[in-house]
This record gives C-alpha cells, sequence and structure tokens, in this order.
C-alpha cells in the first residue's frame, strides 16, 4: 500500500511560514504549491511528516491513550468513545492513524532522508532521522510487528513484509548514531534570536523546524533521549542491551532534553521554547481539541476518571484544577457510562484549549528516564535529584510549584530506603501523572504495560477497598475477565491488502517488550 507518488503530502502549509520561490512562467496544470517529487525539498517535506506525526500522535492516539491510561474516561451524557473505553476496538477503528502515520508521517521522514543524505545536508538528515525513529517507534509500540525494512518501495513491492519489532528498534538506534556522528560545524547556531544558517550563507532552517526552531544542539539531545528511551522500553525482553545501551549514554555524557521537545503554544518558561504553531482557528488548533470538541460540537465527550481524579484528590494534588477546573472533581469511574451515578451528571470535563501544545518528549519525563536510569544501573546515584527535577517540572507547565510535595514527608517524596521496585513504581507513577499535558497520554498507557505501573487494583473503583490511582477494568469491558488492552488490532486497511500481514493478535497481548 505504500506507492511514491508523483506529488508530495503537504498539509496544513500556512503554518509552515516558508517562502518558496517561482518560475517566472508556470505550468498552469501543475499547482504550485503540490510540488513533484523531483522538485520536493527536505526544507518543504520536513514539517509535513511532522504535522502528520502530530496530529494522529497529538489527536487520535491521545483520546485513545488517555481513555487505557485511566486519566480520563467516556462521559455518561454522550456516546463518542464508548468503544474504546470498553476496549472494543476492532480492524477498522484506528486505519486512518496507521494510514496517515504510514504516508504523511514515515513516507515523508524518507523522502527527507534519502534527499539530504544525497546532499550531505546533515541538519536534516539528524531530523528526519529522529522524527522517522520517534513516529515508528510509536507504530511499532502500538502494534508490534509493521511493516519496515520493505516499506515504501512502491510497485516494487505492494504487500511489504512486517518486522520484528526488536530488530526494527535496533536499526532506529542505529540510524539515530548514524546521523549524530555526522559533521554539523557548517551550522552557525542562532545567537541572541538570529535565525541559524550555514556557514556558506545559505539561509537557516528555522522556518521548517516546528520542533526546535532550528536549534541543532536541542535536536542533539533529543536524540539522545529518545535513544534512552528506547533503550529502557527493552528492560524486560533484552535486559542486556538495555543495560548496556542505558550505560552508554549516561557515562557518554551525552545532552539530554532538559526542555519540551514537541510543537508548542510558546509558554514562556525558557528561553528554548517554540513560537506559536497553534491557533484558535479550525484546522490549525491543537489536534486533541480539534477533533474531540470542535469537530464534535460538544466538550462533553470526556471526563476525569475516578482512576486520576482520585489519586489527585488524596494527595491533595493542586494539578487537578488545572487537568479538571476543579480541586475536588466529580468524576465517572472508569468504562461506566451506562451507570446511573448522579455524580455523573456534574463529572468534570477533561480541560482543553486550541493552543495546547503537543509534545513528543517532555522536559518531565525526560528526567523521569533518566531517574529511572539512575535506579536500574547507578546504585541509584542521582536518582533523587532527577526524580524531584521531573515532578517539579510536571508541576511547572500546569503552573504549579511541586516543592512541599517532593520534599521529606511530602506526597511524592522519593523513597530513598525503598526497593528498587518501589523506587521505579514511584518514578511510573508521576511520569503517568504528567503524561496529560501536552497530548501524549499514549505513553502513559506504554508504560503501563512496560512496568505494570500504576498497579491495577482487585477490585473495582466503587469498592471501599480500592486504593487511588489503581487501574481498575472498565466497568463495560468486553475483554476477558482481568484483562486489560495491550496493543491494538492490525487495521483492515493493510491486512485486506497485504497478504503479508501477520495473523490478528488480540488485544491482551503483550507487543515484544511489554512486561
Amino acid at each position: 500500500m505504500y506507492h511514491k507518488k508523483s506529488t508530495i503530502s503537504v498539509l496544513l502549509l500556512s503554518l509552515l511560514l516558508i517562502g518558496v520561490g517561482c518560475k517566472n512562467e508556470l505550468d498552469i496544470n501543475q499547482n504550485p504549491n503540490v510540488p513533484t517529487y523531483e522538485q520536493g525539498t527536505p526544507q518543504v517535506v520536513f514539517p509535513a511528516g511532522v504535522i502528520a506525526t502530530v496530529g494522529k500522535v497529538g489527536g487520535d492516539l491521545t483520546i485513545l491513550g488517555g481513555i487505557w491510561a485511566q486519566n480520563y474516561t467516556q462521559s455518561a451524557l454522550s456516546n463518542q468513545y464508548k468503544y474504546i473505553d470498553a476496549y472494543d476496538v476492532k480492524s477498522t477503528d484506528f486505519n486512518a492513524s496507521w494510514n496517515v502515520l504510514f504516508t504523511s508521517g514515515l513516507k515523508n521522514y524518507k523522502f527527507v532522508l534519502d534527499k539530504s543524505r544525497a546532499s550531505g545536508d546533515w541538519t536534516y538528515f539528524l531530523m528526519g532521522a529522529v522524527m522517522n525513529a520517534y513516529t515508528t517507534a510509536i507504530l511499532v509500540d502500538l502494534y508490534d510487528k509493521i511493516p519496515y525494512s520493505e516499506a515504501f518501495q512502491g510497485l516494487n513491492n505492494l504487500e511489504p513484509k512486517f518486522d520484528d519489532g526488536f530488530k526494527i528498534y535496533k536499526d532506529l538506534i542505529s540510524q539515530i548514531d548514524t546521523a549524530l556522528s555526522k559533521d554539523f560545524t557548517a551550522i552557525t547556531c542562532s545567537v541572541a534570536g538570529t535565525a541559524p544558517s550555514y556557514k556558506d550563507g545559505t539561509p537557516g532552517f528555522v522556518a521548517s523546524d516546528l520542533v526546535f526552531n532550528g536549534d541543532i544542539e536541542q535536536w542533539k539531545a533529543f536524540a539522545n533521549t529518545l535513544k534512552l528511551k528506547l533503550y529502557l522500553r527493552m528492560v524486560n525482553a533484552q535486559p542486556a542491551l538495555a543495560r548496556t545501551g542505558v550505560m552508554d549514554i549516561i557515562n557518554s555524557n551525552v545532552p539530554l532534553l532538559t526542555s519540551d521537545a514537541g510543537v508548542s503554544n510558546n509558554v514562556q518558561r525558557s528561553t528554548t521554547e517554540n513560537f506559536v504553531h497553534f491557533s484558535d482557528v479550525l484546522g490549525k488548533d491543537n489536534p486533541f481539541y480539534e477533533q474531540n470538541i470542535r469537530s464534535l460540537n460538544t466538550p462533553d465527550n470526556i471526563r476525569a476518571s475516578r482512576t486520576f481524579a482520585s489519586w489527585l484528590v488524596e494527595n491533595g494534588d493542586p494539578r487537578s484544577f488545572f487537568y479538571f477546573g476543579s480541586l475536588a472533581p466529580n468524576s465517572v469511574n472508569q468504562g461506566d457510562y451506562n451507570g446511573t451515578d448522579a455524580s455523573y451528571q456534574t463529572a468534570k470535563v477533561f480541560v482543553q484549549t486550541p493552543t495546547d501544545p503537543v509534545l513528543f518528549i517532555s522536559e518531565a519525563e525526560s528526567y523521569f528516564l533518566q531517574a529511572e536510569a539512575a535506579v536500574r544501573y547507578f546504585n541509584g546515584t542521582n536518582a533523587q535529584n532527577l526524580y524531584n527535577s521531573g515532578v517539579l517540572s510536571a508541576f511547572a507547565v500546569t503552573d504549579n510549584d511541586g516543592t512541599s510535595f517532593v520534599a521529606n514527608g511530602g506526597a511524592y517524596a522519593f523513597p530513598n530506603a525503598g526497593t528498587l521496585e518501589q523506587k521505579i513504581e514511584a518514578i511510573i507513577v508521576q511520569k503517568w501523572a504528567s503524561f496529560p499535558y501536552g497530548c501524549h497520554a499514549i505513553e502513559g498507557f506504554f508504560e503501563k504495560n512496560r512496568t505494570g505501573y500504576p498497579r491495577t487494583s482487585s477490585v473495582y473503583s466503587t469498592d471501599k477497598n480500592y486504593v487511588p490511582g489503581q487501574f481498575v477494568i472498565a466497568k463495560n469491558s468486553v475483554l476477558p475477565s482481568g484483562q486489560l488492552p495491550k496493543r491494538l488490532i492490525y487495521p483492515y486497511d493493510e491486512t485486506s491488502r497485504n497478504s503479508n500481514s501477520p495473523a490478528i493478535v488480540p488485544s491482551t497481548t503483550g507487543v515484544w517488550w511489554a512486561r
């Protein structure tokens, strides 16, 4: 299904602010806004790929992830996401995410990699490698095996084989390493707000970099942090490789993210924040807001899940107001959309705005990754400081101060005297609580499957013995008793056209790295 088309997919060009030169005479049969493959450049195609990744990770998969990570749940007053909340996701439900991430995301990143490799433009080569790895890993984490080594061969191979997820991960890391090894001395980095440029005078690439506005050092930090995440995903299935990879990253003292990586709304928390990319305009707003509120013309579909809301209230966590507009929000027991509890009528909606950012890796997540690495492989050295930095960052983006929470005796104080598992649990639960910000709640779902945290309750959240924050089996689950979803079913658009598609795997079967 992956054809190399004669035109390049370029989405939402009004966002990109890229000037395009034109010939004096134009072929009136060729749309100048849709260049042919031969006319394409990494400058034009790269942001199109980023927008595709943003649109699906920050839209469809944020809805799926936030519900399956039990940050929010289907409202009892509407019907839109009942199938997700009941774990009744079928092969026809997420075709659009699969198709867009492949054909508008990965296909465009391949174009950027091929063109930049040929020209020796290592800035776009690094940017393309990082975004290709991030987007590919999302698909692997959702489906396990995907077309990879034989993908995008056009008419030469219309039915690419599906590759093993672990082999794909290893190749993605290799590609990142190759990109990081290139010579970036041709770049004159931005100084005092000046756009980056090449030393030969060629204009810089800031206009088409929606993530870091042309800061190549930030791209290096993103690349290293993404590698750290990929290695930590391997801790269950490939423990020796995970250990070696993580220790190499930390011991080499390479830069890791100390700010958010994503498409931002320019909240001025640091000098590295991005320019405004989302606005309160149809088609230019945050994709979660666009899909869940603007397109459906109602804010009522997603409401506070008792799983998450009860945990926030139990700990006196002020982020509850940022997420739900209340410090003590009424909430819906996960998946109880047919319930008659009177409080469901006033359960708080999840607060969204058109200019919310979409993050790939947040500052908080970067610190939590480093804290986990310290606990697992460095005898806990500096783990508490890294953990505290993660919690403080997660509070700061919601305009709150978490200092008292991480202080000795605080609700989220790091368990220095605890076991290895207790320390990992503390890190992962705080990471889970940070993911609703920045539209990357899908990571909470992934981390639950990798680590088992937050824990799964033995009782439903209406029981007096329920522990706030523990996952429950959704009230209307269609899965076998006691089971939670761990993957998506292969999309019909692929299995109906590709005879090399694997046999359908139940959604309760973990992907290759799952615990």
